[in-house]
């Protein structure tokens, strides 16, 4: 094995490690007051990372695909567009979070590293090529992710988020643990083509439960239905600026991570795992869009909306075909940018003495008080809801076609008809923005950066995000082609 050659594939998830213990040495000379130094040096790491995988996502050399380490790490399209997606995510979380904590004085310089070492981790993710990088690679991000939701220490909310998430994804990691070694005893191999061409035909119950405690396991990440429950009170609980990361980078990587799993590893098993994930999906469709009418807290309603668009996700991983596949990575950008956007509106609303709200009825009149605002607001719920000619409804839109022309189509069909019952609390914070008595509460930040990046955003789920569609559709098909 060419060692060589290797190293030069995991040069990204390399860029960012090395930084992280320059960075993190730094801050141990440094102390609190390198903390902005600290975060413009991580988003120049992330950027390098980001040419980097670009590179072997647009270089043709590439489009075969190639593994290192002994197939321990595969490097195609697929993981090099879930890293852009990653990085891009990593950046705009690094980008708000200085003046978030700046106001309650907890800004300190773990934050970016901690960034950074969650990077490295879901970059392993999305290019493992083995059970044991899938699980080291999703432990390092979860690590730091621990750590992050509970990065506030003189806050109760932020620190019980730490301590559920840490207690019941370390559940969820056991369950995967002895997943992978179910499949690895039947198997005898951790490699996901060696699985792949292992366990066909007819499964019998030792080597089935191992299939579906690893999907438990990776459905906890993704927060798909029944395993959703961490996914408010962390949400709820976490520093704005942590909840916006955990909503967007960890989800891209998590998903990413499962359809690599499904697709390698168990590609011949497809009568086992797509009832499980029609389930999945069904349910998380369903949950998210009932349980979240009745939320007062913006932020656990942005919960049970992230649930809601993984069952959507999901829809286009059901088909187990390419199209399918490609459907869903288009629906992930889309829902990156909305996320990300309606997490940097919520970061806007503050009072006066510049406390953060986050009950709806302090969004009451919002369009009279600051109509900018509002009205990008509108642009995130309204696409969230896959109404048209929003950008979110072509996400759906593709997703529901995959399945169609998988034929799925009463999949389709009750995807369609929870997503009108989704609508619902989307409209109804529209509503309560345009159209009740102005609450008076948010004040004008006046925060460049912010409102620079909400404005970005919001045209890009705009109709005008529709002239991306050249540039994006050929790349989601490459990447998903990588797997097949």
């Amino acid at each position: 094995m060419d060692y060589g050659r290797s190293l030069f594939f995991t040069l990204p998830e390399i860029i960012l490690s090395v930084s992280g213990m320059f960075l993190l040495i730094f801050a141990a000379w440094g102390g609190v007051k390198s903390a902005r130094v600290i975060s413009i040096l991580a988003v120049v790491a992330l950027f390098a990372a980001t040419f980097v995988a670009s590179e072997f996502l647009t270089n043709s050399s590439y489009d075969l695909g190639a593994s290192a380490f002994y197939g321990l790490y595969k490097l195609d399209s697929f993981g090099s567009f879930a890293k852009l997606l990653i990085y891009f995510a990593a950046i705009i979380s690094l980008i708000i979070a200085p003046r978030f904590f700046k106001d309650n004085g907890s800004y300190r310089p773990e934050y970016p590293v901690l960034i950074l070492f969650a990077c490295v981790g879901m970059g392993m993710m999305v290019s493992a090529g083995d059970m044991m990088t899938l699980y080291i690679g999703l432990e390092l991000n979860s690590l730091s992710a621990y750590v992050l939701a509970s990065i506030v220490r003189n806050d109760v909310r932020s620190s019980e988020a730490g301590l559920k998430y840490f207690v019941l994804g370390s559940l969820a990691s056991g369950m995967l643990l002895f997943g992978i070694s179910l499949v690895y005893g039947f198997a005898g191999s951790t490699d996901f083509s060696v699985i792949g061409d292992t366990l066909t035909g007819k499964l019998s119950t030792g080597p089935l439960i191992g299939v579906v405690l690893v999907l438990a396991g990776l459905a906890f990440k993704i927060s798909a239905v029944p395993f959703h429950m961490w996914t408010p009170d962390v949400y709820e609980g976490a520093p704005t600026p942590v909840t916006a990361f955990f909503a967007s980078a960890p989800k891209v990587a998590a998903i990413a991570l499962t359809v690599r799993v499904i697709i390698d590893a168990f590609g011949g098993q497809t009568s086992t795992w797509q009832q499980i994930v029609v389930f999945v999906a069904l349910a998380s469709i369903v949950l998210g869009a009932v349980a979240a009418i009745g939320q007062q807290n913006i932020k656990r309603l942005l919960a049970y909306s992230s649930i809601n668009n993984v069952g959507f996700l999901l829809i286009g991983l059901a088909t187990g075909t390419a199209e399918g596949i490609s459907a869903m990575l288009f629906y992930l950008v889309i829902y990156l940018v909305m996320t990300l956007g309606s997490f940097i509106c919520v970061m806007e609303m503050r009072d006066a003495q510049g406390k953060p709200l986050e009950s709806l009825s302090s969004l009451s009149g919002l369009a009279k008080t600051r109509p900018a605002l509002a009205w990008a607001m509108m642009f995130f719920m309204f696409s969230l809801a896959g109404i048209p000619p929003l950008f979110g409804f072509w996400g759906k839109f593709l997703v529901f076609n995959a399945a169609v022309a998988a034929g799925m189509l009463p999949l389709a069909v009750i995807g369609i008809a929870a997503s009108v019952i989704g609508a619902f609390y989307y409209i109804k914070i529209v509503k309560i923005m345009f159209f009740d008595e102005a609450a008076n509460e948010i004040v004008h930040t006046g925060h460049k950066t912010e409102n620079a990046l909400i404005a970005l955003l919001a045209l890009v789920v705009s109709p005008l995000g529709y002239l991306t569609i050249p540039f994006l559709a050929p790349v989601t098909a490459t990447a998903a082609q990588a797997l097949f």
